[in-house]
C-alpha cells in the first residue's frame, strides 16, 4: 500500500498531503476565491472553480519529463494542430457504437483496407482486421487466433495433459507476448541471444517447434536495438520443417514499429503477406504510424486466419455489429487521427517523414561513434533506432551514469541490461521519431559532449543497483 507523508500545515489529520492553492487562483478575488485546500487522496467536500482545478493539475504535471525529449519512447509525441482539432471533435464518440457513428466506423474500415494493401495482402478486400488500443491488444488478438486455429486442428488431443500449446519467439520480444502466454496458458519458448545476434535465429526457432506449436512470432523492429528479424528466412526455415515433418506452423509478424517503416523505406524487404506463411500482422498506429497514443491495428491475411468463434455479433443501441477487439468502449479520436494521417501524407509523404527520421538516427549514431567513448550495436539503418555501449577501454563510467547525467539536462535515454545469454551487456538506446529533428539532435550532442569530460574524471561507475538505475523495462 502506498504511503503518503505531509507536514502539519498542508496535511489532513490522517497525514495525507493537501494541495496548496495560490491566492491568485481565486475566480473573483484573491481572498474571496480561497477555499479549504483540497485533499490529494480523497474527494474534497466542495467543488473547485474550473480554472483552479485546471491550474492545480497543470502545475503538478510540469514535473513530468518533456515528451519531445524522451528518447526512450517509440510513441508519437507530435502531430499537426489540425489532427489535434479532429481528435478533440471525436473524443466523445464511442468507437464501439458503429450504428450511431457510422462514418467513424467507415474510417476504421478504410484504414484496415489501406494497411492490407500496404502489407501486400493477396486480396486486400478479403483481409480482415480491426483497430485496437495499441499493439499489445493487437498481439493478444493475434495470439488468440493462433491458439484457436491450433486447437481446432488438434481437437482430438486438446485440451489434454499431453497437448499444452506453445508459442516460439525470440527472447527480445516485447513483454506483451509474455503476458499473452501467461494469460492464455501458452508455453513461451524463447530463442536466446548469442554473441552479436540480438534477436531470433530462424533455424533455432524452427528447432523449438513441435506438434503443439501454435505459431512463431517474428519481430519487425526489436525494441532492444532497432533491428529487423529475418522474417523471410524464418518462413523458409518453417517451410523446410514442414517438408521434413509435415508440421505447418504459421507466423505472426509483430510490426509494432517496423510495419510502418519498412513498406516505405525497405520496399525490397519481403516480410509481409507476400509470404504465404504469414497469417497475421500488427502495428502501432501511435508509433511510426504517427498518431498520438491509443491506436493499434491487427490484420489477418483472410477470414480463414481469424476463427469465426472469436468474432462476436453484438446487438448494441439498435444495431447488429461484429466485434473482435478485447476492449469495448473507447474513443474514436485516435482512429480518426490515423485516417487523417493516411490521407494527409500518402505513400510519398510517409516515405519522406520516415526517411528524414532514419537520416537523423544514422547521423546521430555516427557522431556518437566518433566520440571514441562508445561502441555501436546498431546504426539506425533499419528502425530509426540505435543502441550503443561504452567502449572496452572506458572504465570510469558506465551507460547508467550516462543515462542519469543526461536526465539532468532533460534528455530521457534508457540504459538497460540485455536478457539471458547476454546479461553481460548493458546499453543505451536512442529512438528517433518524427519531431526529433536534426536541430534537436545537435542540442543532444552538445549536452552529451559537455558531460563526457566530467564522466571521464570519475574514479569508477557510480551506479551500483542497475535494476534501479532506470525506469525503463522491456
Amino acid at each position: 500500500m502506498p504511503l503518503h507523508r505531509g507536514d502539519s500545515e498542508t496535511s489532513d489529520k490522517d497525514g495525507a498531503r493537501r494541495l496548496s492553492v495560490n491566492p491568485f487562483y481565486g475566480e473573483a478575488n484573491p481572498v474571496g476565491g480561497m477555499t479549504e485546500a483540497p485533499p490529494t487522496h480523497r474527494l474534497g467536500d466542495a467543488p473547485l472553480p474550473p480554472s483552479t482545478a485546471y491550474q492545480l493539475v497543470h502545475d503538478e504535471l510540469m514535473l513530468d519529463g518533456n515528451s519531445r525529449l524522451n528518447l526512450a519512447t517509440f510513441v508519437t509525441t507530435w502531430m499537426e494542430p489540425q489532427a489535434g482539432v479532429l481528435m478533440s471533435e471525436c473524443r466523445d464518440k464511442n468507437m464501439i457504437d458503429k450504428d450511431e457513428y457510422p462514418r467513424t466506423a467507415e474510417l476504421e474500415r478504410r484504414c484496415v483496407a489501406m494497411l492490407a494493401d500496404l502489407w501486400n495482402a493477396p486480396d486486400p478486400a478479403a483481409a480482415v482486421g480491426c483497430s485496437t488500443t495499441g499493439s499489445s491488444e493487437a498481439c493478444m488478438l493475434a495470439g488468440m487466433a493462433l491458439k484457436r486455429r491450433w486447437a481446432a486442428r488438434n481437437a482430438d488431443r486438446y485440451p489434454g495433459r499431453d497437448a499444452r500449446p506453445n508459442l516460439v519467439m525470440g527472447v527480445n520480444v516485447q513483454v506483451c507476448w509474455e503476458k499473452f502466454c501467461s494469460f492464455w496458458e501458452v508455453e513461451a519458448r524463447q530463442v536466446p541471444m548469442e554473441g552479436d545476434r540480438f534477436h531470433l535465429d530462424p533455424q533455432a526457432a524452427a528447432e523449438l517447434c513441435d506438434e503443439n506449436t501454435i505459431g512463431v512470432v517474428g519481430i519487425l523492429g526489436s525494441t532492444f536495438d532497432g533491428s529487423y528479424e529475418p522474417v523471410e528466412e524464418l518462413c523458409a526455415a518453417l517451410d523446410a520443417l514442414q517438408e521434413r515433418t509435415g508440421l505447418d506452423i504459421p507466423v505472426h509478424v509483430d510490426g509494432a514499429s517496423g510495419a510502418m517503416v519498412a513498406p516505405f523505406l525497405d520496399e525490397d524487404l519481403v516480410w509481409d503477406f507476400r509470404l504465404p506463411r504469414v497469417a497475421s500482422i500488427n502495428t502501432s498506429g501511435h508509433k511510426y504510424g504517427l498518431v498520438y497514443p491509443g491506436v493499434g491495428w491487427a490484420l489477418w491475411r483472410d477470414k480463414e486466419a481469424l476463427p469465426a468463434e472469436l468474432v462476436f455479433n453484438v446487438n448494441y443501441l439498435g444495431g447488429d455489429m461484429p466485434t473482435f477487439a478485447l476492449n469495448f468502449s473507447r474513443p474514436g479520436a485516435q482512429v480518426v487521427a490515423q485516417y487523417y494521417t493516411f490521407l494527409r501524407l500518402g505513400r510519398e509523404g510517409f516515405r519522406a517523414v520516415q526517411q528524414s527520421t532514419r537520416d537523423v538516427a544514422r547521423s546521430l549514431a555516427a557522431r556518437i561513434e566518433k566520440l571514441g567513448d562508445f561502441r555501436l550495436l546498431t546504426r539506425g539503418d533499419e528502425l530509426p533506432v540505435f543502441a550503443f555501449t561504452t567502449a572496452p577501454d572506458v572504465t570510469a563510467y558506465d551507460v547508467f551514469d550516462v543515462s542519469r547525467r543526461l536526465r539532468e539536462r532533460g534528455w530521457l535515454v534508457p540504459a538497460y541490461t540485455f536478457p539471458e545469454n547476454r546479461q553481460d551487456l548493458s546499453v543505451l538506446r536512442v529512438v528517433c521519431r518524427n519531431g526529433f529533428s536534426s536541430d534537436l539532435a545537435e542540442l543532444f550532442m552538445e549536452d552529451l559532449g559537455r558531460l563526457l569530460p566530467e564522466l571521464r574524471r570519475q574514479s569508477r561507475p557510480f551506479t551500483h543497483d542497475k535494476d534501479a538505475a532506470t525506469g525503463f523495462h522491456h
